[in-house]
């Protein structure tokens, strides 16, 4: 059963304005709260909150398209503004008390992030006063004008992008399919491989404002679309909502990366593509994984395995996610049973041709089984076969690179070899500066944690010190 919405009063606040006018706006349109969520690409619970004044929205982007949908003329945006800047959510780290110390970032990359939207949000990684590390969002206008240095800000350097323009005013003109040199979806399909390629280099705080914005520009193209093309454009679709998910994952947003996984599911059904479909619902199993969830991951992946295609490349990448979660939960023998299932099962997928999983290779396997044995403590072996695994990496995975390196500096932390998890550590830091990757600084932080018994050591003080350089702080 939902939630009761509050009655609101709308000369209360201008917060209880606004949520008022937007549920007045959603009923006489007759949208319900979830067809609300769908038309705006936010979540049930923010709309939820926002119409019963429970929180203002966060970043103008969100208002702007919500004034969008609801044909509102721009008077959301008006009632936003003035709900002013005082209205935080709690569990923010305040901007004017942050303090952020300087750290060896490049602030060319901070630049370009900056000027992707003023009104643009940031997700950082900052430290409590009880020493502990959290992931927290910050207005970035509001974190300029608070003196906040660009180290944490460019450390993660991504944000909710905005859908609009960022000239006030203006108005963007309708998708065109004529607009095109060959077909809208070859355009958007090469938009999408180089969108990949520089993800893996860059990584994901440059990608993530283009591949919402693409699929915004998909959406509107279906409008006219008919036949073969509107098909071909939702698999288009499908596809970049799954990738957008990837990037929110990556920058260490799992609520959003959630939301997005959701959004590509709903949309492959739509599609009909069996492996499209299979292959969501094994990311949904590599995020329950990464966000250590102990009670859905096993499920998750076992779902995607009876949906994949029998003996099929897909159904061992589910298989994979499945081995760890098996760790997750201390299952050993089912864990390693389950990574020998997919090493020796390589050689007959290899021939798979559906395009989903294609990077699923031995080492691929390799890095999750050091994975599962680092949760499972055996830490000494983890960061043997990570070390080997990162060694035969191949090029152009710079940021993932970055990824296991964080991960064996935990292990050889766990092995009691703090000197050798510094030195890699260090590396790793140098790599989540270049690509502002969440899951590497996640990792990372978990290395801070473990080394604080060496904290004395010159080689684990220094890694300290570098990591600490680019967090924002609790005051």
């Amino acid at each position: 059963m939902g939630q009761r919405p509050n009655v609101l009063t709308p000369e209360a606040s201008p917060l209880d304005r606004f949520g008022y006018t937007v549920r007045d706006l959603r009923e006489r349109r007759g949208l319900s709260l979830r067809g609300l969520a769908e038309a705006t690409f936010c979540s049930y619970s923010k709309l939820w909150k926002w119409e019963n004044a429970k929180r203002a929205p966060k970043y103008r982007s969100e208002v702007e398209q919500l004034d969008r949908v609801l044909n509102a003329q721009g008077l959301l945006i008006e009632l936003w503004e003035r709900i002013g800047t005082d209205d935080s959510p709690q569990g923010h780290v305040s901007v004017s008390g942050l303090h952020v110390s300087e750290s060896s970032v490049d602030l060319a990359m901070a630049a370009s992030q900056r000027a992707t939207s003023d009104d643009e949000g940031i997700f950082v990684p900052a430290r409590l006063r009880d020493g502990s590390v959290v992931f927290v969002a910050l207005d970035r206008r509001a974190m300029l004008r608070g003196g906040m240095g660009l180290g944490a800000a460019a450390a993660l350097g991504g944000g909710t992008p905005a859908a609009a323009s960022s000239l006030p005013g203006l108005t963007r003109p309708a998708r065109s399919a004529s607009a095109y040199s060959g077909t809208p979806v070859e355009h958007f399909q090469r938009a999408r491989r180089l969108l990949i390629d520089s993800d893996n280099l860059l990584g994901p705080g440059r990608a993530v404002a283009a591949a919402r914005q693409h699929i915004e520009d998909i959406k509107q193209l279906r409008q006219d679309a008919k036949g073969a093309d509107r098909h071909a454009l939702m698999e288009l679709q499908t596809q970049y909502a799954e990738f957008a998910s990837w990037l929110y994952q990556d920058l260490g947003d799992f609520d959003s990366a959630q939301f997005w996984l959701d959004r590509a599911f709903q949309w492959s059904h739509t599609v009909g593509d069996v492996d499209l479909t299979s292959y969501v619902m094994a990311r949904k199993a590599q995020l329950a994984g990464e966000m250590r969830d102990l009670v859905d991951v096993v499920d998750l992946a076992e779902t995607a395995q009876r949906m994949a295609r029998p003996r099929s490349r897909l159904a061992a990448v589910a298989r994979t996610y499945e081995s760890y979660g098996h760790a997750l939960r201390g299952e050993s023998t089912d864990s390693e049973r389950a990574i020998d299932d997919v090493r020796n099962a390589l050689d007959r997928v290899s021939g798979d041709t559906t395009p989903w999983g294609v990077w699923l290779n031995e080492q691929y396997v390799e890095v999750h089984r050091a994975q599962g044995l680092e949760v499972l403590g055996k830490h000494a072996e983890a960061a043997e076969v990570f070390t080997s695994a990162i060694k035969a990496l191949p090029d152009g995975y710079h940021r993932d690179r970055g990824v296991y390196m964080a991960r064996a500096a935990v292990a050889h932390a766990g092995a009691a070899a703090p000197d050798q998890a510094a030195a890699v550590g260090l590396q790793a830091l140098t790599i989540a500066n270049d690509t502002g990757s969440g899951r590497i600084v996640r990792e990372l932080a978990r290395l801070d944690k473990a080394l604080v018994p060496w904290q004395r050591q010159p080689e684990v003080a220094e890694f300290r010190a570098h990591f600490d350089g680019t967090l924002a702080h609790e005051s």
